[in-house]
């Protein structure tokens, strides 16, 4: 009996040990099969660790904790629509649940209920981090020429397709991103993200997030649905303030210059972007230029100017985080924000393009 046991304990373990069986599937493939996966229900279990150290200041506190620390979540989804995160620490939830018109947010500690809307520029939040989404955003844009196979793995007990992107862009800060796909499902079960200093097959991904624990359970109706409890505390979300505040310093002055393409990337069409916001780049590279207000700026400043890695010079100061690029512009009609996934060279040369100045 007490041999039954063990091998019962042990079983888990002795599973997701197992060799991954690989599949004659190419990386163009996959890619479709990860990009028709948003319709696969599933339950799981993640975590995402990740090393981006972001000296923002008090503004975006919660967006560098979710980029720096580790994350822990548990998933319900049924679909684009329908799915509910719990984000798990040591103090208690929170919980995210998403429905036809956005989501609500409940910290079960504060008792606080939050509204959020679509948005066409969202902050980052941890339910972006899990890999079925981070892996299908990270794929949305890629090309079959940036796209290779990687072998298989075992993640969370189940076959799992290797699949890279290596960036085209010269303005990219991100060398690879390597996405492992559930071979039953195309649900990305894996994803690891490398900033250009990461060499070799031993590197240390600025992101990796994967599931513990994953299965292709369609979730009941009463896991995912939401009334706001009575007593609790009823918000806006924080996306639409701040979408407010870049769109009313876009308009003072027009401060922000809109070129067709920036540090050789292509400027996008973003609907209900504020005017003032211009985002450049395809797929993983990314560029938003956008003006701040003084009293966000400011703050902003004094944080990247602690940083011991800051570049100080005549456009402002700049800092590179892991694959991530922050710089301060001194624009002639007030300051502006550059942010993206592109190297320092790239921001200098933007700044130098929206001031005008020589290359």
């Amino acid at each position: 009996m007490g041999a039954a046991v063990a091998v019962l304990v042990a079983l888990p373990s002795v599973i997701a040990a197992l060799p991954a069986s690989d599949a004659a599937t190419s990386a163009a493939e996959l890619r479709r099969a990860v990009l028709a996966s948003d319709g696969v229900a599933f339950t799981g279990y993640a975590q995402a660790a990740g090393g981006l150290d972001l000296p923002v200041g008090d503004q975006l506190t919660g967006v560098a904790d979710l980029l720096s620390d580790r994350t822990t979540m548990r998933a319900w989804y049924r679909g684009p629509t329908a799915w509910r995160v719990d984000v798990v620490s040591p103090t208690g939830e929170t919980g995210v649940h998403a429905d036809g018109a956005g989501t609500w947010t409940w910290d079960y500690e504060d008792a606080t209920a939050t509204r959020s809307t679509p948005s066409p520029l969202a902050l980052p939040a941890a339910p972006d981090l899990l890999p079925s989404a981070l892996g299908r955003r990270l794929l949305s844009e890629a090309t079959d020429e940036e796209l290779s196979r990687r072998g298989a793995d075992r993640v969370a007990g189940r076959d799992a397709l290797g699949l890279r992107l290596v960036p085209a862009e010269a303005a990219s800060s991100v060398a690879r991103v390597d996405v492992w796909v559930d071979a039953a499902s195309g649900v990305p079960l894996r994803v690891q993200v490398f900033g250009e200093d990461a060499a070799g097959a031993g590197a240390e991904a600025a992101l990796d997030t994967g599931f513990l624990d994953f299965s292709l359970d369609t979730p009941a109706d009463d896991v995912l649905a939401f009334a706001v409890p009575p007593g609790a505390d009823v918000r806006t979300g924080e996306d639409s303030r701040l979408l407010q505040a870049a769109d009313r310093a876009g308009r003072d002055g027009d401060r922000v210059a809109r070129p067709a393409e920036l540090a050789g990337l292509p400027r996008r069409t973003i609907e209900g972007a504020p005017r003032g916001v211009g985002v450049y780049g395809r797929g993983i590279t990314l560029l938003a230029v956008s003006p701040l207000p003084g009293r966000v700026a400011s703050p902003l400043r004094d944080a990247l100017l602690a940083s011991p890695e800051a570049v100080v010079d005549e456009l402002g100061v700049r800092i590179s985080a892991g694959p991530l690029g922050l710089m301060l512009l001194r624009g002639p009609d007030g300051p502006v924000l550059l942010v993206g996934t592109v190297s320092l060279d790239a921001l200098a040369a933007a700044a130098t393009e929206l001031t005008g100045g020589d290359s």
